[in-house]
This record gives structure tokens, sequence and C-alpha cells, in this order.
């Protein structure tokens, strides 16, 4: 199945030292060649960069590395085709705009024989996760004109969520920038980055940071993966069908209030 990588940071954070490891199961040390992309939650909006190419092949992923870019919020993907042609609009995340905002989403699993009908939302490909996202889109918006409260939005995504994890495997991450919420139907994990920071290690590649030379004191990231990418830090595992919530950095749940916006961190 593919592989989810997502991140919530207190602060915009460059996502260069994860994605490092991340990438690298597209094709060296995991079999998912079948694309790759990644969505990025900026100050001035939602970037997004998608390829066919298995991420380890891919020029666009070793530009990426190159020129790291800064976001609060991250969603990235790499493919293991389960439905669907490998192709550009099959790759994840996938972007629509709901409510004046930019929601991205990226799936992990196999919703079989989930094809419901069209709604306000349809798929430009043919994969079930564009599919189950547009329906997630499409019930949040017949629920709701305006953005709702966190804990209404909350509430209705557990529903959403819980309805098609009935099709198969729903292992997602959506975000619209503020907000990260993540699934889990079989495998994620998340760790939490803050003071005191130390020197992490990555285990597809021999890569190593000391998080305590490029952050201040008040920074705190989230970081959410499929399978856990160092090999010296705790990560938690989520519990079966669980919707988690994130916001600056930290799980929120259903919570109301929001952290308010810092200044800018260097690297997670």
């Amino acid at each position: 199945m593919c592989q989810l990588l997502a991140m919530s940071s207190h602060k915009p954070a460059a996502v260069d030292f994860s994605f490092a490891g991340f990438s690298e199961r597209g094709g060296r040390t995991g079999e998912h060649k079948d694309g790759w992309g990644i969505a990025l939650h900026t100050p001035t909006g939602c970037r997004l960069y998608t390829d066919y190419l298995p991420s380890i092949h891919s020029p666009l992923a070793a530009q990426f590395k190159r020129s790291p870019i800064k976001a609060r919020s991250v969603v990235a993907h790499i493919r293991k085709a389960t439905q669907g042609r490998v192709s550009l609009e099959n790759s994840h995340p996938f972007t629509r705009e709901l409510w004046g905002q930019t929601w991205s989403f990226a799936h992990n699993g196999d919703l079989k024989l989930f094809d419901p009908n069209p709604s306000l939302y349809a798929p430009w490909g043919d994969t079930d996760s564009e599919r189950a996202f547009c329906h997630l889109l499409s019930g949040l918006a017949l629920r709701f004109d305006t953005q709702p409260e966190r804990h209404q939005l909350y509430a209705a995504l557990e529903t959403l969520a819980g309805e098609i994890a009935d099709y198969g495997t729903f292992n997602f991450i959506l975000s619209n920038g503020d907000l990260v919420f993540a699934h889990c139907s079989t495998d994620l994990h998340v760790v939490v980055r803050e003071y005191p920071f130390s020197v992490a290690h990555l285990i597809d590649c021999d890569l190593s940071i000391d998080f305590s030379r490029h952050n201040h004191l008040d920074d705190r990231i989230a970081v959410i993966a499929t399978q856990p990418l160092t090999s010296n830090e705790h990560w938690t595992r989520f519990n079966a069908g669980e919707l988690k919530l994130f916001a600056g950095g930290v799980e929120v749940g259903a919570a109301p209030a929001l952290e308010p916006e810092g200044q800018l961190a260097v690297c997670y």
C-alpha cells in the first residue's frame, strides 16, 4: 500500500529532513514506485507538486530536496497503485476548494466497491482515493454553508470517515493549512518535536540532524507518517479507527481554540 507523511507546525518549517527519508521509500527502501506528491500550505496559499515517476528517480523530487519550502502544514504521499492508472492525475495529494480555502488530501488503502453517486465534487482521475476525497468534501459542503466550529467539523469528518472505512482500508490525511486531520485504519504514527530538541537519525538513509541547532525554544512540530521515519525518536501509533486533529504542532482533538501564529521556524 501507499505511504503517507504529514506535518503540523507552530510556525512555518522546512520539510527537507523528513522528506529525505520518506522519498527513499518511493522505490529504494520501499516498493511504492507509482508516483509521489506533496502539498505545502504556506502563508501565501497551497503549493502542490505531483509526479507519476518514483520519488527516487523524479527530477522534481530532487529539485524539491535542494530547495525546501517552509510551511505550517504539509501533506505528502508516495503511491503503490491498487486502483487507477499510473498517471499524473492519479498522484496524491489531491486538492479542492471549500469555504474559500484549499484542502489537500492523501490516502493509503484500498476501498473496494466504493463508488458513490457524484455530488458537489467529482474526481478528475480514476482512483478510489480521489472518489473518497470528493465524497468527504461534498459531505462537509452539504452539512455546512461556511466553515463550522472545530468540534462540528471534527464530528462530521469522524462520521464520514467511519462510513467510508466500511469499504476497506482508509488511512488518510486532510488539511486546510490550519488544521491537519489524520485518520487511521491500519497504520499511522506520530512524533512531536519540541524543546528540548535532540538529534534524530533517519531509518531509510544515512542522515541525521541536531534539531537543537535549527529550532527555537518555542518551536513545536508534529510529524505523522505511515511508519516511523527515524530510529531514535518516540513515535506513537494511532489506534485503529482513530481520527486525530492537529493544529500548531499539537494534537487538539475537537477543542475550539487555535494556537496563534508565531515567527518562522527553520526545519523539522
